[in-house]
């Protein structure tokens, strides 16, 4: 997972990345856009899965979006992933300007206009799409891209139960959010996404927050960082319901009343061993790849290393550790397991 780099380093990320023996490398959104950001990714390497992880989606019209997911599409061989997100309120009305009314309908409806406009853009049928909040119903062959590009998957990032039935209907994957835990995936995503129908292929991307090293202390520095990053995460009213499916129902509220205060000291004493090694794997180097495929196989289709590409930028002679534990994902034995992002 990377955000935030110039274009050329995000070639030499991608590069990297391939190089190590990543599966896939998901682009996030800030202050770089996604998609121009994965743009440099395809452009870099030849196999590697490039997706947004994610982009923001009310930013921009859905013709805007099936345009660039349709150009990486085409760009990539395949190889893009078009991952959607709602961002919050405040972003998306303060900060782009645009409308975040009944955002999970909103949502809905986006995905169902991307496939009219890639059907359109095949010349299988007139784009006739009318909904609730989006209308398309001019498509001139001057405007579209041409070619035969099959639809990218579309996987859409939530964590509440209703935002989960509708990504079961109409998504081909899950970007689950990096505050989670093994049970809140078990005991609230599943069984939500398949009341909203999920085929058996359904993807579930789970990015993870990790703490490694070769000695306890430098382990223990890793996770102290950790624990301010949870933290701030959990002071968000709406990743709750990861905390109340552990009974921690007055952490979040707590974190909230921290957070206002600028309490930053008091927000990461907030998180306790038990909370950080629920939603945290911790781990030295030669144990990292087993800790997370004995944690996340059948679980997850993919484990995303939340931290891999800032752990090497920071310290290049890292990529090394990294490409170790992609290897132990793809040894012999490890080939039906889950991948690793």
């Amino acid at each position: 997972m990377a955000a935030g780099l110039t274009l050329r380093d995000m070639q030499r990320a991608a590069a990297a990345t391939e190089h190590a023996g990543f599966d896939g490398l998901w682009l996030t959104e800030g202050g770089r856009t996604a998609y121009t950001a994965a743009t440099a990714a395809a452009l870099a390497t030849e196999n590697l899965t490039v997706g947004t992880g994610i982009a923001v989606a009310f930013a921009r019209s859905p013709m805007v979006t099936a345009s660039a997911a349709w150009e990486l599409a085409e760009a990539t061989g395949g190889r893009f992933v078009l991952g959607l997100g709602t961002q919050v309120r405040p972003h998306i009305e303060r900060r782009y300007s645009a409308e975040f009314d009944r955002p999970g309908p909103r949502l809905r409806e986006y995905v169902g206009a991307l496939r009219a406009i890639w059907a359109a853009f095949r010349g299988e049928e007139r784009l006739r799409f009318k909904g609730d909040f989006y209308r398309f119903t001019l498509m001139t062959p001057e405007w579209t891209p041409g070619g035969s590009i099959a639809d990218p998957p579309i996987y859409l990032a939530g964590v509440n139960p209703w935002m989960l039935r509708m990504i079961g209907e109409v998504a081909d994957g899950l970007h689950v959010h990096p505050l989670h835990s093994v049970r809140y995936i078990e005991e609230v995503v599943r069984p939500e996404l398949a009341a909203g129908g999920a085929a058996d292929d359904f993807a579930l991307v789970c990015p993870v927050m990790t703490a490694t090293g070769d000695t306890d202390e430098e382990i223990e520095t890793e996770r102290e960082k950790l624990r301010l990053r949870l933290a701030f995460y959990g002071s968000t009213p709406g990743y709750s319901k990861v905390f109340e499916t552990h009974g921690w129902n007055d952490l979040q509220p707590r974190l909230n009343r921290l957070f206002a205060a600028k309490d930053r000291t008091g927000m990461a004493a907030a998180i306790p061993d038990e909370v950080l090694d629920t939603l945290t794997v911790s781990a030295p180097w030669d144990d990292l790849a087993e800790s997370l495929m004995t944690r996340y196989r059948g679980v997850a289709t993919r484990v995303v290393a939340y931290s891999a590409v800032s752990n090497w930028r920071e310290s290049p002679d890292v990529v090394e550790r990294w490409a170790g534990v992609a290897r132990a994902f793809h040894a012999p034995g490890q080939r039906k397991g889950t991948p690793a992002g």
